[in-house]
C-alpha cells in the first residue's frame, strides 16, 4: 500500500499542496501496491550517525539560551527565566549555532492561518547544533490547527527538538466533516502534520526528534520527505493521520535525500511508542484507505537525486492497534528492522498486507520482531521483493505467515499485559534468548542492555 505522512503530508506519494505554500511544509503522498518517561538521545556530529546513546548534546561556551513561557513578551530579552519570550518563534528568529531554547510551560499556538506555530528556518553546525527543549520539570504544548505544529525546511541543518508535546485539531474535527473535505488538498484543519520536515526545496540534515509527545494530527505525526541524517527516538505517537486526503502515517520517511554517499546508518527510528494512527479518510490519490500505518519508509528509492545510498534502522519500537501496518518499508531499500514489537495493527479492514513487512523493495532484514496479526489477515508478506530477508521472528499460534525465516518461531509471545500495552515479557516468554546477535543494537526499549542473558531476546523488550 502506500504509506506517507507528509512533511505536509504526502504528494503521489507526496503532498501535492499548492507549491506557493511551499514554505509552510506541506504533506506528500503515500504509494504502494494496492509519555513515556524523557529519555535524552545525544547528537551525532560523526559522518555516519551513531546508534541513539540518549545523552546530551555538549554545551558550546559561547552560545545563548533563549527562554519562552506562556506568559512572557516578545519584548522582554528573552535572556532568563524572569524576562522570557511569549513565542517560541522570536527564539527562533534569534538562534545562531550552538544556541539553545529552553521552553517553559504555556499553551503556544498559530497565529491565524500561518504555516507553522514555530518555522525553524536556522541552521547549527556539525559542532554547534541549535536545541529546542523543555526547560527542566516543564511541559510545554504546542498546538495547531494549521499546516504544522513544527516545521522544518528551507536547508536547516543541526537541528534538534527535545521534550515537546505537539497537539492537532483532531478533537475539533468530526469524521463527517473530514469526509466532506475529501477532494479539499488545501485545507490545514485536515491534512496538517505535527512535525514535518521538509527538504523538497533544498537539503534539510541533521536532523533530531527526541522525547516529544506528538498526537491528534489531521495529517502525520512525524512527517520526513527528502531529508538525511535524521534521528526519530523515543517519541510516543498517537491518534495521527485520521482526517487527512494525502496518505499519511504516524512515523513517515518519503524519499529520503543523499546529503552524502556515505552508506552507513544515517536514518534511525528507534525506540518510540506508536498508536491509533489510522486514516478515516481516502488518499486523494486512488480514492481508497491506503496508510495509516505506525512506521514506514516509503519510496527511497526514488529520492530527488537518486536511489537512497544510507542505511535505516528501525529499532525498538512497539507499534500497536494502527489502521495499517506496524511497520513497513514499500520500495525501499537498505532498511534493518530489528527488535520491534507490532501488536493488532491494520485495523482498517482492507488493509492486510502485514504486521511487519516489506513491499517492491530490496536489502531488508527482519529479525528479532514479535509480530502479533489479527486473526485473518497477514502477519508478514513478501510482495514483489528482492534480496529481504525474515527470520529470528516471533508469530503467534494461528498467525498467516507470508514469509517465514528458518529460524523463526511460532508461540504465545507471554507478554505482560497486552491489555493496558505492556508488552514487556513474562518470565517464561519463548522470546527469550532466542533473537540474533545483532551487534549494533546495545539497549533494548526501556534503555536496558542488550543482551542481558545469554542471546538476544526477541521483541522491544529484553528481559532482564
Amino acid at each position: 500500500m502506500m504509506i506517507h505522512g507528509l512533511g505536509f503530508l504526502s504528494l503521489s506519494a507526496s503532498l501535492v499542496l499548492p507549491w506557493a505554500l511551499t514554505g509552510l511544509v506541506q504533506p506528500e503522498r503515500v504509494t504502494e501496491s494496492l509519555v513515556k518517561d524523557v529519555r535524552q538521545s545525544s547528537t551525532s556530529t560523526d559522518r555516519e550517525m551513531p546508534l541513539p546513546s540518549r545523552k546530551l548534546i555538549s554545551a558550546v561556551s559561547t552560545a545563548t539560551t533563549y527562554y519562552v513561557s506562556g506568559t512572557g513578551k516578545d519584548s522582554n530579552s528573552g535572556l532568563s527565566t524572569s524576562s522570557p519570550f511569549k513565542t517560541i518563534q522570536r527564539a527562533a528568529n534569534l538562534t545562531d549555532p550552538g544556541d539553545t531554547v529552553l521552553i517553559m510551560n504555556g499553551e503556544y499556538k498559530n497565529i491565524g492561518q500561518s504555516g507553522s506555530v514555530v518555522t525553524i528556518k536556522r541552521s547549527g553546525n556539525a559542532n554547534a547544533w541549535i536545541r529546542y527543549k523543555a526547560y527542566p520539570g516543564h511541559f510545554p504544548k504546542i498546538r495547531h490547527n494549521t499546516w504544522s505544529g513544527i516545521g522544518l525546511s528551507n536547508g536547516v541543518s543541526y537541528v534538534e527538538i527535545n521534550g515537546l508535546e505537539v497537539i492537532g485539531d483532531n478533537a475539533n474535527i468530526s469524521l463527517d466533516y473530514a469526509l466532506s473535505q475529501k477532494t479539499n488538498t488545501s485545507n490545514p484543519r485536515t491534512n496538517g502534520n505535527c512535525i514535518s520536515i521538509d527538504g523538497r526545496n533544498s537539503s534539510v540534515h541533521h536532523i533530531n526528534i527526541l522525547n516529544n509527545k506528538v498526537h491528534d494530527c489531521g495529517g502525520a505525526g512525524i512527517s520526513v520527505i527528502s531529508a538525511d541524517y535524521v534521528k526519530v527516538d523515543s517519541n510516543t505517537v498517537f491518534n495521527n493521520s485520521w482526517y487527512g486526503v494525502y496518505g499519511t502515517s504516524g512515523i513517515s520517511f518519503l524519499k529520503n535525500r543523499n546529503y552524502d554517499n556515505n552508506q552507513g546508518y544515517k536514518m534511525f527510528v528507534t525506540n518510540n511508542r506508536v498508536y491509533n494512527n489510522r486514516m478515516y479518510v481516502p488518499w486523494i490519490e486512488r480514492g481508497i484507505i491506503t496508510d495509516g500505518n505506525g512506521i514506514i519508509v516509503d519510496l527511497s528509492k526514488q529520492g530527488p537525486n537518486g536511489a537512497y545510498k544510507g542505511r535505516t534502522l528501525i529499532a525498538n519500537n512497539i507499534s500497536y492497534k494502527n489502521g495499517g501496518s506496524g511497520i513497513h518499508a514499500h520500495e525501499s531499500e537498505h532498511v534493518d528492522i530489528v527488535n520491534n514489537t507490532a501488536y493488532l495493527n491494520q485495523q482498517s479492514p482492507n488493509l492486510k498486507k502485514g504486521q511487519i513487512y516489506a513491499g517492491y523493495s530490496s536489502d531488508v532484514k527482519i529479525f528479532n520482531n514479535i509480530i502479533y496479526g489479527p486473526a485473518g489477515k497477514n502477519a508478514s508478506t513478501n510482495v514483489k521483493n528482492s534480496n529481504v530477508t525474515y527470520n529470528y521472528n516471533l508469530y503467534p499460534n494461528g498467525a498467516v505467515i507470508g514469509a517465514m525465516g528458518s529460524n523463526d518461531i511460532i508461540a504465545d509471545p507471554q507478554f505482560v499485559n497486552p491489555s493496558t500495552a505492556d508488552f514487556r515479557l513474562k518470565a517464561t516468554s519463548p522470546a527469550i534468548n532466542r533473537g540474533y546477535y545483532w551487534k549494533d543494537l546495545k539497549t533494548d526499549y526501556a534503555d536496558n542492555p542488550r543482551p542481558a542473558g545469554g542471546a538476544y531476546d526477541i521483541g522491544a523488550y529484553e528481559n532482564q
